[in-house]
């Protein structure tokens, strides 16, 4: 057992400090004061999101890109509230060009349709993908505008956080959603990109379509920006960038109660098993075993199979490599505060991982009043 140990100890120990390495390989993309030349097409599918939408709205209103532009293509997922009546009250007489379409219910997925249709309607090349919860930052065009003009891109990542981080349970969700965002910049800089989130993407609509959308995935209910991120590395690997700059960060809810934090993340597990990166199922693998050994070693400990120590000394390291790349991502969203509640969740957070994994595995979930089976 204490081999099995050392050997579980030492992958994860190459593994979150290979990202952490990567993490400061990205570098940060500077914001510069230049005349905007790209023309974007954001795309934000929604479903009864009256309590999100005005924070959305309003953000949208306080972007500083030129408004000739940019268009923004609201796509209504059979909404039951006036989501709708509210996107039209809020942008009908400002400068915006917006448009709401009907979402068509063609595959289990609603929101690949639905992003699949706004991208066929869209006027400009450069795609942008949001979340109707999410709040937008001021520059967040202009820094995209820049590194497009500065970069032979197709394909840009770039980050996302939570606001209103008002309860542990929240704070809970902060550490364990910025680790996997510390992750997925780690995974650039060992160039083995992994992660990305759709609230807070950009591609060319060439390469979309080059890449046929998400044909092959769309069974899958979730994964409209990991399976378009996967396609993407096999056809232009080069042409893929992280956009690292306090200015592009997206702002996005954290669930509400334990419920729906456990729909949302076996929502987010239930897509791994249909990965076509290998290293992004190792690291998967690797996680889960380490999380897993700390969950059964107590039982361990008791049986005489492991001692006190080594499990004290497992935990350590987990700890001490888990908060070094915490640490680097915390303080580039500028949300060290949170970090206090750290220590408390690290002991929490192996049990909430092994418990949505095993969920995920035999159950199905709900998201936005839909059941899904895996």
């Amino acid at each position: 057992m204490l081999i099995i140990t050392i050997i579980i100890i030492i992958l994860y120990l190459l593994l979150i400090g290979s990202f952490t390495i990567g993490f400061d390989k990205v570098k940060s993309i500077p914001l510069e004061d230049i005349k905007a030349k790209v023309d974007f097409s954001i795309v934000i599918p929604f479903r009864n999101e009256t309590k999100s939408l005005p924070d959305l709205l309003d953000s949208i209103l306080e972007l500083n890109y030129p408004k000739f532009k940019f268009e923004i293509l609201f796509i209504d997922d059979d909404s039951e509230d006036e989501s709708v009546k509210l996107i039209r009250s809020k942008l009908s007489k400002t400068q915006i060009d917006f448009t709401i379409l009907t979402n068509d219910l063609n595959s289990n997925s609603p929101k690949k349709n639905a992003i699949t249709k706004a991208i066929a309607q869209s006027k400009y090349e450069w795609i942008v993908t949001t979340d109707a919860d999410c709040k937008l930052p001021k520059y967040w065009l202009d820094t995209f505008d820049c590194f497009i003009q500065k970069n032979d891109t197709k394909f840009i990542v770039a980050p996302v956080t939570y606001y209103q981080v008002t309860s542990f349970l929240k704070r809970f969700q902060l550490l364990d959603f910025l680790s996997l965002q510390g992750v997925g910049i780690g995974g650039f800089g060992i160039n083995k990109p992994i992660m990305c989130n759709g609230a807070n993407l950009a591609y060319t609509k060439s390469l979309f379509f080059e890449l046929d959308g998400f044909n092959g995935n769309s069974h899958i209910s979730s994964g409209d920006d990991i399976f378009l991120l996967q396609k993407a590395i096999y056809k232009c690997p080069k042409q893929i960038h992280y956009l690292k700059n306090e200015s592009a960060i997206v702002q996005t809810a954290p669930q509400p109660n334990f419920k729906s934090l456990i729909s949302q993340r076996v929502r987010w597990a239930a897509k791994t098993s249909s990965y076509n990166s290998l290293y992004g199922k190792l690291t998967g693998i690797i996680v889960f075993l380490m999380n897993g050994f700390l969950v059964c070693s107590p039982l361990l400990t008791l049986a005489n199979f492991i001692s006190l120590k080594i499990l004290m000394y497992t935990f350590f390291i987990k700890f001490s490599i888990d908060f070094l790349l915490l640490f680097k991502t915390i303080r580039f969203f500028n949300q060290e505060p949170y970090l206090a509640t750290f220590f408390f969740s690290s002991f929490l957070y192996p049990f909430f991982t092994v418990y949505v994994v095993f969920i995920s595995v035999f159950k199905g979930y709900k998201w936005k009043d839909r059941a899904y089976t895996k």
